[in-house]
């Protein structure tokens, strides 16, 4: 007879199974491109409903699979933000705003796919709102970052200052994707790391929220 912490053990570990198949195959083909039953195969579950049990909806898979990087994400830019308390210099909040994720990238090894999946949710208006919403809602050290961002150029035009957080986040989610893509041997040679990847990240960044306005 199967105990009941066996049994939570395998359950724990089916999802684990279906979470890494599914940021896989959501990262290569899209979120809508991608069923159910794909990401059970994938993930070695003879049982098509085995996503529908486990997770709920493709929402709820989604948010899943936000959770399951968001924690490890939050501590390293929690601990960023104590390096800066304080600060003024736009360039380390955007370090801040770029470092943790570059490092948790690196953490995860090649090949990765949390990157590419970034940017398929980001591509899709309806999850983008829902999925970055709740996970801004649910970081503290976000706020504070995005409140101490917001302090340093707040003499910016507030049309102006939500056009270039918009830029921001594209080319951080985008960038990081091909950079992911190429770490992984594909579309292109890569000769850099994700460090030094992160430094001319956060270059550029620092240059969409300092240059001149004109209008």
């Amino acid at each position: 007879m199967v105990s009941d912490t066996e049994r939570s053990t395998r359950s724990a570990a089916t999802r684990d199974r279906i979470l890494v198949a599914a940021e896989r195959l959501f990262a290569e083909h899209g979120l809508f491109a991608v069923s159910n039953r794909q990401v059970s195969e994938a993930a070695g579950q003879g049982n098509n409903a085995a996503v529908g049990y486990h997770f709920g909806t493709k929402t709820d898979l989604v948010r899943a699979i936000v959770t399951k990087h968001a924690g490890q994400i939050e501590e390293l830019r929690a601990a960023a933000l104590r390096e800066i308390e304080g600060s003024t210099d736009v360039r380390d909040w955007v370090t801040c705003l770029v470092r943790p994720s570059t490092e948790h990238l690196a953490a995860l090894g090649t090949p990765s796919w949390y990157a590419r999946f970034n940017a398929q949710v980001l591509t899709d208006p309806t999850l983008r709102v829902l999925v970055y919403t709740e996970a801004s809602g649910a970081s503290p050290s976000l706020a504070r970052l995005l409140s101490g961002l917001g302090s340093t150029v707040d003499d910016i035009p507030e049309d102006i200052r939500r056009a270039r957080a918009d830029m921001g986040r594209s080319l951080m989610v985008h960038m990081c994707a091909e950079r992911e893509l190429r770490l992984a041997g594909e579309g292109g040679p890569e000769t850099i790391g994700w460090h030094d990847f992160g430094t001319d990240l956060i270059d550029a960044i620092v240059g969409i929220w300092t240059a001149p306005v004109t209008r």
